[in-house]
């Protein structure tokens, strides 16, 4: 296991400072689910959703999710990233939409903070539009599934459930 990096010898909050590291290509995706409702899902599948374009709309949230991440999360760097998308499966059997979340960028640090909160405003654009409808949805599963680039080199998370 590695050693915290966001704290300095006594303990306080630091920004990790990165100037020395070399520039190389970064990705990482992350995923996570939101279960609903059949009547809502179908609603969803149909484009029968009053607010419009659910996965549409939750494409783009997803994607400016990922370019203000420094805003959100304390100590995370800006990047230049250099690509983001979202790609969504539905899942017939089980009433839930799955969100993938792929982030890439050349730099000095990785991009998986981007790329779980891309897919995490994503999940809350689709609760947003539909929660007319269902009030009861799940949000589940948010985690880093990959990354490549950097020091420590590629992981890949298990591919069993959490």
């Amino acid at each position: 296991m590695g050693e915290f990096t966001h704290f300095d010898e006594q303990g306080n909050a630091v920004m990790v400072d990165v100037s020395k590291k070399q520039d190389t290509e970064r990705e990482a995706a992350a995923g996570g689910m939101i279960q609903m409702s059949r009547e809502c899902y179908e609603k969803v599948k149909s484009g029968g959703i009053k607010k419009g374009d659910v996965l549409g709309a939750a494409r783009i949230a997803g994607i400016m999710g990922t370019k203000k991440t420094p805003e959100l999360i304390p100590l995370c760097h800006m990047l230049n990233l250099t690509n983001a998308e979202l790609q969504f499966t539905l899942h017939d059997h089980c009433c839930t939409i799955e969100a993938v979340c792929t982030a890439k960028t050349t730099g000095k640090t990785g991009v998986e903070m981007e790329a779980l909160t891309g897919v995490s405003v994503a999940l809350l654009t689709i609760y947003d539009m539909c929660k007319a409808v269902d009030k009861g949805m799940e949000i589940s599963g948010i985690r880093l599934l990959k990354k490549s680039g950097g020091k420590s080199g590629p992981w890949e998370a298990d591919k069993g459930v959490k």
